[in-house]
């Protein structure tokens, strides 16, 4: 008896210790996200960008390389936080915070731009497909910063940075080279967060609570916002004339 009453809390303490998968989750994602987007992007960035005819305007060379520093820089931030790096990690949260907001500027600015551009080049569908990108930087933007609210809690700012990662995957999937990725790009996108959902049922027996809300705001805004681009809604069409002027 005296054994058992010994041995019982260190079994319950361990019962839902994080294995490997649970351990080094955050880190493989932050490479399985970076796996994504350069294999998305590797089949236009050299048509589209590096010898492009004409040439695209420079604020997507600015576009490109900040878009790709938050994918390097998460990764980075990932292995810190693995490796124990605590200290070095919240310090370069702040640079972290500072690509963040240069993203969303940037982000939506080269949306205009580049939408802009596609009209002069006589594309079509170019004011409804607007929404997508001012979807995306509203809800990468807004994640962020919540996860910025949150980070002197773990748990919680690590999701809301993951998912805010795997949001941006959306422009790489749109890439792939398969006709669905161009309808199904948030499905994809969305299956990243999803991971991390199976990934706290596997560790700790539940869901926790910033995926659920995440995904709750999210698959809803995502569905009107395929709904309005697809149909090329008035109202937003409207829009989006005024901003491309």
């Amino acid at each position: 008896m005296a054994t058992s009453a010994q041995t019982s809390p260190a079994v319950s303490r361990t019962k839902h210790a994080p294995g490997t998968a649970g351990r080094y989750f955050y880190f493989c994602m932050s490479l399985v996200v970076a796996a994504i987007v350069i294999y998305g992007f590797s089949h236009t960035v050299n048509p589209n960008l590096i010898h492009a005819t004409p040439p695209r305007p420079w604020l997507l060379w600015v576009h490109g390389s900040l878009f790709s520093g938050w994918v390097a820089f998460f990764t980075l931030q990932s292995a810190l936080v693995r490796t124990r790096n605590v200290p070095l990690h919240r310090l370069l949260g702040w640079f972290g915070a500072a690509l963040a907001a240069s993203m969303t500027v940037v982000g939506l600015t080269t949306a205009v731009v580049m939408g802009r551009f596609d009209i002069g080049m006589h594309e079509s569908g170019i004011p409804a497909f607007l929404m997508i990108p001012f979807w995306d930087m509203a809800c990468f933007t807004t994640l962020f910063w919540l996860a910025i609210l949150w980070r002197r809690k773990p748990e919680i700012h690590r999701r809301l940075l993951l998912t805010a990662t795997c949001l941006l995957t959306d422009a790489a999937i749109f890439r792939f080279p398969v006709a669905i990725a161009q309808t199904w790009f948030f499905a994809g996108a969305d299956l990243l967060i999803v991971a991390g959902v199976v990934r706290d049922l596997i560790v700790i027996r539940r869901v926790h609570p910033a995926y659920t809300y995440a995904l709750l705001f999210l698959i809803p805004g995502q569905l009107f916002v395929m709904y309005t681009w697809l149909t090329s809604a008035h109202w937003w069409i409207r829009i989006a004339n005024a901003i491309l002027g």
